[in-house]
This record gives structure tokens, sequence and C-alpha cells, in this order.
């Protein structure tokens, strides 16, 4: 990963926290993919995808997350569920746009499609 992509993940982790977000893990990987943060939001578990860009003249952040890249992380997810053994009322899948300027929350920002390990 490059410096401004962990730049962009700490600011996220720190923007998260302050919101009252409870981390439980950061890059978890599978062989499908990586998540960059899994964190709880009260009985919610929430699977973040964080995207930092210096600038957006080629696109913000969010058109980052093609479906293809969506459907990795709902299947490291379910790889994330069935490793911990964990169970939650709910669960979500949340993009961090991380700029020089700002930082947001998408909450819910996609639902996968049914996926199989």
């Amino acid at each position: 990963m490059n410096t401004l992509g962990i730049a962009g993940e700490e600011r996220a982790a720190k923007f998260l926290k302050a919101k009252g977000y409870r981390l439980l893990e950061r890059n978890f990987s599978a062989p499908y993919g990586e998540i960059d943060i899994i964190a709880q939001d009260k009985k919610t578990l929430v699977f973040v995808e964080v995207k930092t860009r210096a600038y957006t003249a080629f696109g913000g952040p969010l058109m980052a997350v093609t479906p293809a890249k969506q459907r990795k992380i709902a299947l490291t997810a379910q790889a994330y569920l069935k490793a911990k053994g964990l169970k939650f009322d709910s669960i979500r899948f949340d993009v961090v746009c991380v700029l020089p300027e700002k930082i947001e929350q998408i909450e819910n920002a996609f639902i996968p499609a049914r996926t199989t390990m």
C-alpha cells in the first residue's frame, strides 16, 4: 500500500473512533481480497472500504468501488464471519472517502449480491 493509502486509512480509523465505532480489525485478508476496517456500530458489524484520493480529477473515491470490488469485499466478509464465528443483529458495507479537504462516510454504500464461498 502506498503512503497516501496508509495515511487515508489512519484518518478513516480516527474518524470512525470519534463517531463511537469500536474497531475490531484492520486489513483483514482472505483469498478473495482485503477489508480495510471492520468495526462495530452499536449492534451492527460494519465492513469498511477506505478510498483515498489526493484529487478528484479522474473521479471521486466512491467510483473506485466497482461491482467487482464489492463482490470481493462481500466474499472476504463471509470469510471473516466464518473464521471468527461472530453473530450480529445486522451487517453493513460502508465506504469512507478520504480527500485532503474532507472525509465522508457513505453508510450502506452497497448491498452485495448473494455470494457463495
